[in-house]
């Protein structure tokens, strides 16, 4: 800006009455939308209202992650894969690169190969597991290893859900996401063996009930559930009241800072004093 002119602030507000957006439709949207609720509900009865069973997650960040909230959808591990501990991945490995290291030693074939006792501490699951097996070439070893990786995350189930039944029957599925803690996975677990618990499945067709179906007897008491179900609870830390003594009237917290903060800035010097006196003391 050259020169002293007039510093340009315009004021458009000229024909305001044209811009004002007015709600004197809104008990209308609220009765349309109640309308619309009731329809879906209609829609997909016997469905809860609410949608999916979804998991509990901690919100992201150190300034949510004391927070927990629903999540988008079940990771597989929790629908069906256990949480497998490090220690089994090294067991896994180590029994492969043993078979791996007999092939490549050029015999023909393993006549047998016993897998002792494997020991889930977390989950307190014991599996035993007998193989008998003949390698003839490196493709059929590499065949072996993945069904046995296969057989090894089918064997030690967690809820017991496919992943793609669960949508069928009102549960939401994340493939993406990952179990970063062990607290988590079980109270996700937990849930979906409640929801299992209280789950009535209504068959497809009338006439024709298949395995998993619930009897007759809980078809005819099975309402739609219209509310939240299995809401999450923030659980509050509980707070302990104690009675103010005379010790902690006298206490001077700042002092006590100041001086611990001293210490720790004389802990070297200190110390070479300390040696030094010592060599002093030796001659």
């Amino acid at each position: 800006m050259k020169h002293n002119n007039v510093i340009p602030n315009g004021h458009f507000k000229k024909h305001w009455q044209n811009y004002v957006k007015t709600w004197f439709n809104q008990p209308a949207r609220k009765a349309r939308r109640r309308n619309a609720r009731q329809q879906k509900a209609i829609k997909i009865f016997p469905r809860p209202t609410a949608g999916p069973l979804r998991p509990v997650v901690r919100g992201q960040t150190l300034k949510y992650n004391m927070k927990v909230r629903a999540g988008r959808g079940f990771s597989l591990e929790e629908l069906k894969v256990s949480y497998l501990t490090t220690k089994m991945h090294c067991f896994i490995q180590d029994c492969f690169f043993y078979l791996h290291m007999i092939q490549y030693s050029y015999m023909a074939w393993i006549s047998s190969a016993s897998f002792s006792v494997i020991c889930l501490l977390e989950l307190k699951f014991f599996i035993t597991l007998e193989v008998v097996v003949e390698v003839y070439n490196l493709f059929a070893l590499l065949e072996f290893h993945q069904s046995m990786t296969l057989f090894y995350f089918q064997c030690n189930q967690a809820a017991g859900i496919p992943k793609k039944l669960a949508p069928t029957i009102g549960i939401a599925v994340d493939h993406r996401r990952r179990n970063s803690s062990l607290e988590g996975f079980q109270t996700n677990v937990q849930r979906l063996k409640t929801f299992k618990a209280k789950l009535v499945v209504f068959p497809r067709r009338a006439r024709k009930v298949k395995a998993g179906d619930s009897s007759p007897e809980e078809l005819a008491t099975a309402t739609q559930v219209t509310g939240p179900f299995l809401p999450i609870v923030s659980e509050k830390p509980a707070i302990e009241l104690v009675k103010v003594t005379e010790h902690m009237k006298s206490f001077k917290a700042y002092d006590k800072l100041r001086l611990e903060r001293t210490n720790a800035r004389h802990v070297g010097v200190r110390a070479k004093r300390a040696a030094e006196a010592e060599k002093e003391e030796k001659k």
